[in-house]
């Protein structure tokens, strides 16, 4: 008898008016998720907002180091 398959999950609706965005995840200290979370409320943004801006600035030195090293 063969085994059935389980169907894809797809994981979780994207948030309205998120569009082209996927799910990440990370391991974090608890205590940098906590204040990331917090200047998030502080600043009226998410977290996710914080995280992708820190991630594009840290790949824009990144980048820049290698052309210039």
């Amino acid at each position: 008898m063969a085994e059935q398959k389980k169907p894809l999950r797809k994981g979780r609706t994207p948030a309205p008016g998120v569009d082209r965005k996927r799910q990440f995840l990370a391991t974090m200290d608890p205590d940098l998720i906590k204040s990331i979370k917090l200047a998030a409320i502080e600043d009226e943004t998410s977290a996710s907002e914080i995280l992708e801006e820190a991630a594009q600035q840290w790949l824009a030195r990144r980048k820049n180091k290698k052309t210039s090293g």
